[in-house]
């Protein structure tokens, strides 16, 4: 099906739905089964859909297209299912607990949020993330203090008052701790935490179930990869198929002062912080967008990586290229809007229908 720019339609309430629910499930980096567990379960709606847990954890869900290869797909794109989130470092003399972050986030970012502590044995237990020196009624240095791991502590909504305490409960160094989510979807946008990168997960679920209703393959056998570690930089270093020739990440577009991106596009980046992407795949992209009236931004992200970049550096030999939605406040409270999803699951749609 060469150069088609009439695209299927695409269901918009699922992928928000879909969104919504993967939002709500806790998915830091290292302690994300719960979240690609998600995606398998609804990948397997799909019976045209090979689905494949590889070693390091992540989902291969692979899809024939019209021109059958015997070596392998041809084309992929991924997205990741991982967040930022936090590990227990350290059981205070108080009871409370001292973190270490997961990803590059800054601690003010999530100062006051909810999070859960995730036990190996004893389930989860609620708390919040607070200063050390919380009370203006009582510190000077409140409004100015540093925030970092050693100053910000986990207040747990339990009544222990001290180490001993807290282990008896079940916690110990090295359980994961997540940040709630707080989706709220209200006149067209989504703001939650951890849009980075779920969007982009239910835009390739929405993607999916638009080829499935529309009886439609893609162009090429295609793989998608629901990578698990890339906010610490090696999501897509492997479990991607030999013979690949072209890659496709979607993540999110990063909105700010000199940034091209906004809230309701997509946007491709043709450099980030370790270089440019595949300038001939990027072209062939703006195109596609250009053919199938879907209107992008074009832009650069210099404190930015991504899951193709981790590709390139651990030695892949296929091109790369970067879409996504613009995700305002990234690594933060992010809000995007749902013109910008739709539109970068019919970018992607564009890609995988035409040659």
């Amino acid at each position: 099906m060469k150069n088609q720019s009439v695209l299927p339609n695409i269901d918009t309430q699922y992928l928000i739905n879909f969104l919504t629910n993967l939002l709500q499930t806790p998915s830091p980096t290292g302690f994300a089964n719960a979240a690609i567990e998600l995606v398998e379960q609804e990948a397997a709606k799909f019976p045209e859909l090979r689905i494949e847990r590889t070693k390091k954890g992540s989902l291969l869900l692979t899809l024939p297209g019209q021109k059958p290869s015997s070596t392998g797909p041809k084309r992929a794109l991924t997205a990741h299912v991982d967040t930022l989130g936090a590990m227990v470092r350290l059981i205070k003399p108080s009871g409370r607990l001292e973190l270490t972050e997961v990803g590059g986030f800054a601690w003010g970012s999530v100062e006051g949020e909810n999070c859960l502590v995730h036990t190996r044995r004893k389930g989860t237990f609620r708390g919040s993330l607070l200063p050390h020196q919380a009370s203006v009624h009582v510190y000077e240095n409140v409004r100015d203090g540093k925030r970092d791991n050693n100053t910000v502590e986990v207040r747990l909504d339990e009544r222990v008052i001290s180490a001993e305490e807290t282990r008896e409960l079940g916690i110990e160094v090295g359980d994961f701790v997540s940040f709630d989510a707080r989706v709220e979807v209200v006149n067209g946008f989504v703001k939650s935490r951890h849009l980075d990168d779920k969007a982009c997960v239910a835009c390739i679920m929405a993607v999916i179930k638009s080829l499935h209703e529309a009886n439609l393959k893609p162009a090429v056998d295609t793989c998608f990869l629901i990578s698990n570690f890339e906010e610490v930089g090696h999501g897509g270093s492997s479990d991607f198929p030999e013979g690949l020739e072209e890659l496709v990440a979607l993540d999110m577009a990063a909105i700010g002062d000199g940034q091209a991106s906004d809230e309701y596009h997509a946007s491709i980046c043709v450099k980030d912080a370790s270089g440019p992407y595949h300038h001939e795949l990027s072209n062939k992209l703006r195109d596609l967008a250009k053919a199938c009236d879907i209107p992008v931004n074009v832009d650069i992200y210099v404190h930015y990586s991504s899951d193709a970049k981790a590709y390139w550096r651990a030695g892949g030999s296929a091109a790369v290229a970067l879409i996504g939605p613009g995700v305002d406040s990234s690594h933060h409270y992010e809000r995007t809007h749902t013109d910008a999803l739709a539109d970068t699951t019919k970018w992607a749609l564009a890609y995988l229908l035409n040659e």
